[in-house]
C-alpha cells in the first residue's frame, strides 16, 4: 500500500512567527483583549494569523483569510488544535472590532514599550510623516461616530475619484515604527503631525534629548508656536514661504562641508515666536537630479511661450498704449523672458463690418497689432540652474551644527521607505476590503504591527552579521551583512513540512547550510519552528 505524504509550506514563516513570539506580542493583545464569547481562538492568535498573512508574498489578501491558511502548517506557526477553518472571516471582524474598542493606537504603543524592553536601538531621532490610502466602495458615514471619515481627500496616488483614509507614522531613526494613528481622508498633514508627535511624546519617555523631525508639513506659524522650546525639532522650510524664498535666492558665500557634496549657510531667524536657527543646504546631486528636470520644464514653457505669443499677435487693441501695456504685462509674468524688439502696427476695419474697398472718406476703425520677439533669458535661467538643490532646514536647537543638523533630517527617508512598504504590492499590506470604517482603522493598526515586526527581523539579523562577522549573498550572490529582509524571505521559499500518514512526525525539508546559520543568527524564537 502507498504512503500517503502531505506536504505545507513553512518557508520564511517561522522567522514571522518567531519575532511575533519574542517581541511578546501576543501577550500585550491578550493582556489588552482577554478571549471573550464562543469562538475558539484568542485574539493574539488571530493578530498573529494577520501578521502572517501580510507578510505572505502570494496573491491572498486578507479579505480571503481562511483560504490564505489551507496551504500553511497552521498549528506549527498558530499553536496546537489551531484549524484553518477556525480562522474565518467572522473571527477575523471580531477581532478587528475588539482592536477598534480598545483604541489602535494605544494597543500599538503598547506593543511598542513591551519590545522596547528588548531591543536597545538608543532611540534619539523620531521622524514623523503623513500618507493615504485609496479605497473602493461607499463608505456612507454615520453622523456622530467617534472613527474616521473615509472620504475625499488630497490623493497622493493620484486617484481623485476614490476615498480614502489617513495614516500617520512616527519611527525612528532604524526605521522602526513607534507610532500610528489613522484620520479621516481629508484631513490636513500640517495638523495631524503635530497632533501625532505631541501624543507620542505624552506617552515616550527616554533618558536622552529626542529630537523631532518632519518635512515642510509641520513647519507652519502655528506649529512653531505650539512645539514652542518644549520640544527640540528639525524641520525643512517650506520653499513657498517669503523668508525662505529671499534666503534662497541670494546670492551667498556658502561653506563647503566635510562631504563634499554639501555646502552651508548658517542664519538666526524667529519665526512663530521662536529663536531658531536655518541652515541653506546645498547639494551637488539634488542639483544634478533637479537640472535634469529644469531643462525639460523649461523646453515645455517655451513651447507653451511661443503660443501665448502668437495669440498675442492676432489680439487686436484699442490704441498704441494698450498694446505696449499687454506687451509689458506678458513679460513681467514670464521672466524668464527678455523682449528684443517690438514692432506695433495699424489695421483698418469698415465700421459696418462689410467687406471690400472703403467709399472715400468713409470713418474706419483702427486697431493696433503687436509683433514682440522674444528671447530666453540666460542671465536668470544661469541663475535658476546656479540655485536648483538648495532648501531650509530649521531647528530650534541652536547648539547643533549645519552637518548635525542634515545628518538628523537625512534620516527622514526612513518614514517614507516605511510607506513604500506598506504599499509595496509584494505584500499586499495595504489591501483593504472592510465596509466599517472601525474596521478599516484597526486594520490599520495591524498594517503598521507588521512593519515593526518586519522591521526588527532585518534589524537584528544585520545586526547580528556585524557582530559575528559573518555574510550571506545577496541577489547578485556576492557576501552581505546588510540584506534585506525581503531577499533573506525568498531565500526561505520551498522549505516544507513533510508528515506521512503512517506517522505522526512531522520532517522540515530542504533547510540547507546558508538557512541554518541565518536562523542561529535569529535565535530560538525562530528556530523552533523549523525544527
Amino acid at each position: 500500500m502507498p504512503m500517503n505524504i502531505t506536504t505545507k509550506s513553512l518557508d520564511h514563516h517561522g522567522i514571522v512567527a518567531g519575532f511575533y513570539d519574542f517581541l511578546e506580542i501576543g501577550d500585550v493583545i491578550d493582556d489588552v483583549m482577554p478571549k471573550k464569547g464562543p469562538h475558539n481562538l484568542p485574539h493574539s492568535i488571530v493578530v498573529k494569523a494577520m501578521v502572517l498573512n501580510a507578510l505572505g508574498f502570494t496573491d491572498s489578501r486578507l479579505y480571503m483569510f481562511s483560504r490564505y491558511f489551507e496551504t500553511l502548517p497552521t498549528e506549527r506557526l498558530l499553536g496546537e488544535g489551531v484549524k484553518t477553518a477556525d480562522l474565518n472571516d467572522d473571527i477575523f471582524g471580531r477581532t478587528l472590532d475588539r482592536i477598534y474598542d480598545s483604541d489602535p493606537t494605544e494597543l500599538f504603543m503598547k506593543i511598542v514599550l513591551k519590545a522596547m524592553e528588548k531591543l536597545q536601538f538608543g532611540t534619539q531621532l523620531v521622524h514623523g510623516d503623513t500618507t493615504n490610502f485609496s479605497l473602493f466602495g461607499g463608505y456612507e458615514n454615520i453622523d456622530d461616530s467617534p472613527a474616521i471619515e473615509i472620504t475625499y481627500g488630497h490623493p497622493k496616488d493620484g486617484r481623485t475619484d476614490l476615498k480614502r483614509f489617513v495614516l500617520s507614522m512616527i519611527t525612528n531613526q532604524h526605521g522602526f515604527p513607534l507610532f500610528s494613528k489613522s484620520y479621516s481622508g481629508n484631513a490636513s498633514d500640517k495638523e495631524t503631525i503635530l497632533e501625532s508627535m505631541q501624543r507620542f511624546k505624552e506617552n515616550f519617555h527616554f533618558p536622552e534629548d529626542i529630537y523631532y523631525i518632519a518635512d515642510s508639513a509641520l513647519y507652519t506659524e502655528d506649529n512653531v508656536k505650539a512645539m514652542g522650546n518644549e520640544m527640540l525639532w528639525i524641520s525643512r522650510v517650506p520653499a513657498t514661504l517669503k523668508m525662505a524664498k529671499e534666503l534662497i535666492n541670494k546670492e551667498l558665500i556658502m561653506e563647503e562641508g566635510s562631504d563634499t557634496r554639501y555646502s552651508f549657510y548658517e542664519h538666526l531667524v524667529e519665526y512663530g515666536g521662536i529663536k531658531q536657527k536655518w541652515v541653506l543646504v546645498r547639494s551637488k546631486e539634488m542639483q544634478k537630479s533637479r537640472l535634469k528636470t529644469y531643462e525639460k520644464r523649461l523646453k515645455k514653457d517655451f513651447k507653451k511661450y511661443k503660443s501665448e505669443i502668437k495669440e498675442l499677435k492676432r489680439e487686436e487693441f484699442a490704441c498704441e498704449e494698450d498694446a505696449l501695456k499687454a506687451v509689458q504685462k506678458w513679460i513681467k509674468k514670464h521672466p524668464r523672458c527678455l523682449l528684443v524688439s517690438l514692432d506695433i502696427s495699424t489695421v483698418s476695419r469698415r465700421l459696418n463690418g462689410g467687406k471690400g474697398r472703403p467709399k472715400k472718406d468713409e470713418k474706419l476703425k483702427i486697431s493696433y497689432l503687436v509683433n514682440p520677439k522674444i528671447i530666453p533669458n540666460e542671465p536668470l535661467i544661469r541663475e535658476e540652474k546656479k540655485k536648483l538643490g538648495r532648501f531650509i532646514l530649521a531647528t530650534n536647537d541652536l547648539t547643533l551644527d549645519s552637518e548635525q543638523i542634515l545628518e538628523y533630517y537625512k534620516d527622514q527617508n526612513k518614514v517614507e521607505r516605511g510607506f513604500r512598504f506598506l504599499k509595496d504590492k509584494s505584500f499586499r499590506v495595504s489591501e483593504v476590503y472592510l465596509k466599517k470604517p472601525e474596521r478599516i482603522e484597526a486594520l490599520s493598526m495591524i498594517m503598521v504591527l507588521t512593519l515593526f515586526v518586519y522591521s526588527t527581523v532585518e534589524w537584528i539579523l544585520r545586526k547580528r552579521l556585524k557582530e559575528s562577522g559573518e555574510y550571506i549573498p545577496n541577489q547578485l550572490d556576492k557576501p552581505t551583512q546588510k540584506p534585506t529582509l525581503k531577499w533573506v524571505f525568498m531565500l526561505f521559499r520551498g522549505i516544507t513540512e513533510v508528515k506521512i500518514d503512517s506517522s505522526d512526525e512531522r520532517q522540515i525539508a530542504n533547510l540547507d547550510e546558508m538557512l541554518w546559520k541565518i536562523i542561529d543568527l535569529l535565535g530560538w524564537c525562530c528556530g523552533k519552528y523549523y525544527v
